[in-house]
């Protein structure tokens, strides 16, 4: 309507207009400008009118427009109010059902309770009319009644009490078998005896004192190699037809043992085939304490052993300790551990595990700190042994408070085979504890690929990458170690530190 009024008000305006303009050309000459005057009145007057007629349709199609819209709109709040009316008059149905339910339940229960008050009513009539009745025949009264029932009350009484003492004698007797079993382990770990030694060298024969030569190759450079590639000290001395081999790591000496017999039998002895001949007898060794894991495990009849503690176990076949071989004293501490459990009444297959287990620390004690007895604890909860396994690997050397039976019977059996901690196995300890720290040392700077700790830890090799470490650094490094082991370890007089920088350019002929 706006539109229109605009549209009216516009063609009034216009008509005025033209109006006056026309009253104007009349008078200043009317003859000459009548017509044109009447033409543009008429003009302006048709396009007020279209405009007009124009504003109109708009306001219309405007007007129907909003129309639809609201239709639109109020079909969408019925719908929605159909839909809410309809779940109001589901859930009104759903309550008006419970409400039912629940007046015919109460029906049920004031029925019931009416039957139940029914019944209690005869029940104590029948109860009376059957006191009367027993009275009656038996001639008693009430009271003589009760004192008959008392008297057999207590009696059942007295039974039950005598049957309580037998049970708790019976406890007491367990409980004072379990102790004595307990008291008995412990007696039997008092007597066990020590003796010590140990070795950290193996001593290769030769076929002739020639070989010595060959070994050493020109300038040193076999010999270097070897020691490079296995990480032990090769000794070559006067002693006639042998070589003596030296390293804290049994298995890196049993590398280098076998690899140089290999190397003597072949006769081809370079650096680039003794790197080979070490690399393929790392494998041949592995292979090796897989299958002697297995076999001791079978000897030991332990069963379900992961893959990791078989292999750990056939590790300890080249580490010695108190003059015996671990692999060899595990297998007797279990069949010992087996043997007692039996007699004490303990659990036989958790002693032999944890026995047959209880060293299997010594396997990895050159990798990992802390006492074995604690790394093997940690390595067979890792790999899915029992809480009371890893408890008797634990407590074995008393690094934990034995708590079961099984525990004192490992530390006895183990106290059997081998030995007691001693000063000397105190002196071995530390002395590997040092090459340790000597090697840690070196591989905590940038650039270190490896390093070994050689001459009796008088000696730290380091090889270096060539591409991060060029001659000059080489030299700093050398220095920053040694500062940093006179910094932070104490020795006995002084250490060699040797820093080797070697670049390889290796291409093959097709």
């Amino acid at each position: 309507m706006m539109y229109v009024l605009i549209a009216l008000v516009s063609a009034a305006v216009a008509a005025g207009l033209a109006y006056y303009l026309t009253k104007l050309k009349l008078e200043s000459n009317a003859a000459s400008t009548v017509g044109r005057a009447e033409f543009e009145a008429k003009r302006i007057v048709e396009e007020a009118e279209a405009q007009r007629r124009e504003t109109i349709l708009e306001a219309k199609d405007e007007g129907i427009r909003l129309r639809a819209e609201m239709d639109r709109e109020v079909s969408n709040r019925r719908r929605e109010l159909e839909r809410v009316e309809r779940r109001i008059e589901q859930k009104e149905e759903g309550l008006d059902r419970k409400t039912e339910q629940v007046e015919r339940r109460d029906k049920n229960l004031q029925r019931r309770e009416k039957d139940l008050d029914a019944r209690e009513a005869e029940l104590e009539t029948y109860r009376l009319k059957q006191e009367e009745e027993l009275q009656r025949v038996a001639m008693l009264t009430t009271e003589q009644a009760r004192e008959i029932l008392l008297s057999k009350t207590e009696q059942e009484m007295r039974d039950m009490l005598s049957r309580r003492v037998h049970e708790l004698e019976q406890e007491a007797k367990a409980e004072a078998d379990r102790r004595s079993r307990k008291i008995l382990a412990t007696t039997i770990q008092r007597i066990a005896s020590d003796y010590v030694a140990e070795t950290t060298v193996s001593v290769v024969p030769l076929p002739s004192d020639d070989m010595k030569g060959r070994i050493i190759g020109r300038e040193g450079r076999n010999i270097r190699a070897l020691e490079q590639a296995t990480g032990v000290d090769l000794i070559v001395d006067d002693t006639p037809e042998a070589v003596t081999l030296s390293g804290y790591d049994p298995v890196r000496r049993e590398v280098a043992r076998r690899a140089l017999l290999k190397l003597i039998q072949d006769g081809r002895i370079h650096p680039a085939r003794i790197e080979e001949v070490v690399n393929k007898t790392r494998l041949e060794l592995e292979q090796v304490m897989r299958e002697e894991g297995e076999k001791v495990a079978y000897e030991a009849n332990v069963q379900g052993l992961h893959p990791d503690l078989i292999k750990l176990l056939g590790r300890m076949k080249f580490r010695t300790s108190y003059g015996q071989n671990v692999l060899q004293h595990s297998l007797e501490v279990s069949l010992i551990a087996g043997g007692l459990a039996a007699e004490l009444g303990a659990d036989v297959n958790v002693a032999k595990t944890a026995a047959l287990l209880h060293d299997i620390g010594k396997a990895v004690d050159h990798e990992v700190d802390g006492p074995h007895a604690l790394i093997g604890a940690d390595i067979a909860r890792r790999l899915g042994r029992s809480a009371r396994i890893v408890h008797a690997i634990a407590a074995h050397h008393g690094e934990e408070e034995p708590q079961t039976v099984e525990a004192f019977i490992v530390a006895t059996a183990d106290g059997i085979s081998g030995a007691r901690p001693g000063a000397r196995r105190e002196m071995v300890e530390t002395y590997i504890k040092r090459l340790e720290a000597l090697e840690a040392v070196a591989n905590s700077f940038d650039g270190v690929e490896k390093s070994f700790a050689i001459q009796a830890g008088r000696e730290v090799r380091i090889m270096v990458s060539p591409d991060k470490i060029d001659d000059l650094a080489a030299t700093k490094l050398a220095r920053d170690i040694v500062k940093k082991i006179e910094e932070n370890l104490e020795y006995p007089g002084q250490i060699k530190v040797t820093v080797i920088r070697e670049t390889r350019a290796v291409d093959y002929a097709r």
